[in-house]
């Protein structure tokens, strides 16, 4: 089976929204996913300077797998990506599509002239942990993560 990596197009939304839903339940938080298929394709493809980027895996099925990312901006490096989330359906999972997909987010932030690449990943999240373990990435234990939640 033959899994094709893509930019994705606002057409591709509705089904990165699927695949967003189905990360946030398997993260046990249905409920926390309030984005809108959308606000995805204005925040992503409308205007100069889109919130994100994201890459598409597609094979004969359909939408296998995405990769969302963003341009974050470090004050003592310069320009950085952070990968937001790599989602692979789970009836695609365990087939190599989450390596491509980190792979083509990897090789954009090369190519951008990116100082370094981030990621998070839930403390329970093993088979997410033990995948990432294979790029040899520094693990920032010293730093928190802090978040204000705005409702407006």
């Amino acid at each position: 089976m033959q899994t094709t990596i893509r930019k994705a197009t606002a057409a591709d939304m509705p089904a990165v929204l699927q695949l967003i839903q189905e990360l946030a339940d398997y993260e046990k938080a249905p409920e926390e996913v309030i984005v809108t298929v959308a606000q995805l394709q204005q925040d992503g493809f409308t205007g100069d300077r889109p919130y994100f980027y994201c890459f598409i895996a597609e094979n004969e099925n359909g939408v296998a797998g995405i990769a969302l990312y963003y341009i974050k901006y470090s004050t003592w490096k310069g320009r950085c990506i952070f990968l937001e989330d790599i989602v692979v359906t789970r009836r695609e999972r365990r087939k190599g599509i989450g390596k491509i997909l980190f792979d083509a987010v990897l090789d954009e932030a090369k190519q951008s002239g990116a100082k370094r690449m981030e990621w998070q990943v839930l403390d329970w999240n093993e088979p997410a942990i033990a995948f990432y373990k294979q790029y040899e990435p520094q693990v920032l234990r010293e730093w928190l993560n802090y978040r204000l939640v705005l409702n407006n």
